[in-house]
């Protein structure tokens, strides 16, 4: 199957062409560099010279897609043309297609041939003025370094500075993919940071409501009733304060104030859980803390005081944070329920958020059940830091 080469550039086939009418010009009007007495020149000739020029010329459109067989054919033109009456657009064409060897060649290529016509032009100056012992003799490698070296060095320079200029698009691609990777995964973790706390804020005080309306409507008793809607709405008067406080820091950003929970409210967290009717005992020993440190573990407690109001059997919910060998220990228990159903239905984002918080923190968590008991602990390494 036939080899087929690639379409030549635009531009190349316009030097060509170009080229090609210039040097016909010159020989019509009979401009040689040479003359038929010159000792050099074997075919005198005319027409010869057109020979090496045509051929320069067809080498033109290979300047990109073939340009080590085109400055070879190049080479070999050239060396026909030192010996007829010779055209200076012969010479031009091929400083054109020297350079053009060297810039679009492979990496190899453009490394050899500017040490290869720096090689010949030193030959070219040195051996003809030992020689003929003639210092004129130093012209001949002055040629050759204008018509080979100085393209070939044209060229690498060029190829440096486009490749340095492609080393330095791609590090600028690099580094916008990189950042757009960060700024992908900064609004993830801030997603997830919000899911967390508007989960946290809302879902204590919506299950109380859940449970009290249903106690409401169930029991026809109207003490029973009057005291159901009394927690329903300190519940929902709770919770949409929380939930404008959230929605104010949203809107005003880095300006708004700081509304983080501390362990300094676990009592009133508590109480409030108290009045939702959980039996809950509080033994809390933090000491201080890290804020971080100290956020995550009133969410978890929080988390676990709702769970424990919407799946816990009947009794004690035990709730108790200790300090111990450079971490905090959080444990909630409360009574297990087992196969009955939960008074509330959950989604189970309740625990991957305690989980998260645990995890970022470098610590553990674990809840599932213990005997009678379901049990939440999590492990908070307390490091080095601001405390509460």
């Amino acid at each position: 199957m036939p080899v087929r080469l690639p379409r030549p550039h635009r531009d190349d086939v316009l030097i060509a062409v170009g080229g090609l009418f210039g040097g016909l010009l010159l020989w019509a009007l009979g401009l040689f560099p040479r003359v038929p007495s010159d000792s050099l020149v074997l075919w005198p000739q005319r027409w010869a010279a057109l020979v090496p020029l045509v051929v320069t010329a067809a080498c033109e459109p290979l300047r990109r897609t073939r340009p080590r067989i085109g400055l070879l054919v190049g080479t070999v033109a050239l060396t026909v043309d030192t010996v007829t009456l010779g055209s200076i657009v012969t010479v031009v064409l091929y400083t054109d297609l020297v350079y053009a060897a060297v810039l679009y060649g492979s990496p190899a290529s453009a490394r050899r041939i500017p040490w290869i016509t720096g090689l010949l032009t030193v030959i070219g100056g040195v051996v003809p003025a030992a020689l003929w012992r003639d210092p004129q003799g130093l012209l001949i490698g002055v040629a050759v370094g204008v018509v080979a070296l100085a393209p070939a060095e044209t060229g690498w320079v060029v190829r440096n500075h486009r490749e340095a200029a492609e080393a330095a698009r791609l590090r600028a691609e690099q580094t916008a993919l990189l950042a757009e990777m960060d700024r992908v995964q900064a609004v993830t973790a801030e997603r997830a940071r919000m899911a967390r706390e508007l989960h946290d804020l809302v879902a204590g005080h919506l299950s109380a409501i859940a449970i009290h309306s249903t106690a409401a409507l169930s029991i026809d008793d109207p003490d029973t009733s009057k005291q159901a809607l009394s927690v329903i709405r300190e519940n929902s008067v709770d919770g949409l304060a929380e939930m404008r406080r959230l929605i104010g820091i949203l809107r005003q950003g880095d300006d708004a104030p700081a509304a983080t929970p501390t362990l300094d409210g676990l009592t009133a967290l508590v109480d409030g859980a108290r009045a939702n009717g959980l039996d809950v005992r509080l033994d809390a020993d933090p000491g201080r803390v890290p804020v971080p440190v100290g956020l995550a573990a009133y969410r978890i407690v929080q988390e676990s005081l709702t769970n424990a109001l919407k799946h816990a059997a009947r009794g004690r919910v035990h709730v108790v944070l200790k300090r111990s060998d450079g971490v905090l220990l959080v444990r909630v228990s409360s009574p297990y329920a087992g196969a009955d159903g939960p008074r509330v239905p959950g989604s189970g984002t309740g625990l991957v958020g305690m989980r998260e918080r645990a995890t970022l923190l470098g610590g553990s968590f674990d809840a599932g059940p213990d005997g009678a008991l379901w049990t939440v602990s999590a492990t908070l390494p307390v490091t080095e830091g601001d405390p509460e």
